[in-house]
């Protein structure tokens, strides 16, 4: 992916090193999950107690998105501002390129439709982090909490998409970049609001179902900033590939038969393997938001 020449988001808030955010520690976890230690392979462990539980981890976490019970920021860590990370982090560089391209998109997209899009802001922290949703160990993986539009990731996220998950590649990171900024366009248009009011006195098989519309949903709207990137001549003949390989290996049937060694459709949260790259390229594919309708898709 050629992103050098990409304009830097100004929105990206570096706290990997600054304890007082709740950050810090070295080889990153956090001890407080079940009295167990959550660092690297943790983020599997993670996953599969939720497929299995059929509780989205974030869920296990006190943290359902910013409707969750977690503990609130104070007043003066909501205020304060954050460094912006450093020029010679190229990782970190890669990350304010690829929000920095996100933010272009959406924003005409909000444009166009005489709307504002009001940017998310993007966190880097190592080990632990507290948000608005609650307090967050880097083993939840990537997450976006409505509570202060914010995308909050963990760089060591990557490494073990790479090394974990069979999903290399400079595209196949920023599918998952665009994957959370999905979920921050569904809490700007309301969907995440009809998500939480549609999914009271719900079954847990059903709430269940309605989660993996959204999560497929934010699949298509990062294939939708795909299709723009491809536009800009920004991919190289693999990149699709690489993303399609991360989304297939994220599946929840790909999780769970690594785990359990059978899958259990009802405890789905997130969508199939084939599911998360059906949506995910027919975003790409079209480049129009308007067709990423999960909710009211008859076939997934």
């Amino acid at each position: 992916m050629r992103w050098d020449d990409l304009r830097r988001s100004d929105n990206v808030e570096d706290r990997r090193g600054d304890s007082s955010w709740g950050g810090g520690g070295s080889g990153g976890g956090f001890s407080g999950f079940g009295g167990f230690r959550l660092s690297g392979t943790g983020l599997i462990i993670l996953v599969v107690v939720s497929l299995i539980l059929g509780k989205n981890p974030l869920t296990l976490l006190n943290m359902l998105n910013g409707h969750g019970s977690g503990s609130r920021y104070s007043q003066q860590q909501q205020q304060r501002p954050a460094a912006p990370p450093p020029q010679s982090d190229r990782s970190a560089q890669f990350v304010r390129a690829i929000l920095g391209n996100t933010e272009d998109f959406w924003g005409k997209w909000f444009q166009q439709r005489g709307q504002t899009y009001p940017q998310p802001h993007l966190v880097l922290f190592r080990g632990s982090v507290q948000s608005a949703c609650g307090r967050a160990s880097s083993a939840v993986g990537p997450f976006y909490c409505s509570g202060d539009q914010k995308v909050f990731i963990d760089l060591s996220f990557f490494d073990e998409l790479h090394q974990r998950f069979g999903a290399p590649g400079d595209f196949a990171q920023a599918y998952v970049i665009a994957h959370e900024v999905g979920h921050h366009v569904q809490n700007v248009i309301g969907v995440t609001r009809q998500v939480v009011q549609q999914g009271e006195g719900l079954s847990e098989r059903e709430r269940n179902a309605l989660s993996v519309r959204q999560e497929l949903q934010a699949d298509c709207f990062a294939g939708v900033w795909g299709h723009y990137a491809q536009q800009q001549g920004l991919l190289d003949g693999g990149d699709l590939g690489e993303a399609l390989t991360a989304a297939n290996a994220i599946g929840d049937d790909t999780l769970q038969q690594e785990a359990q060694g059978h899958v259990t459709p009802d405890a789905f949260t997130h969508g199939t393997a084939k599911q998360r790259k059906r949506w995910f390229s027919i975003g790409f594919e079209r480049g129009d938001p308007e067709r990423c309708d999960t909710f009211s898709a008859t076939r997934l």
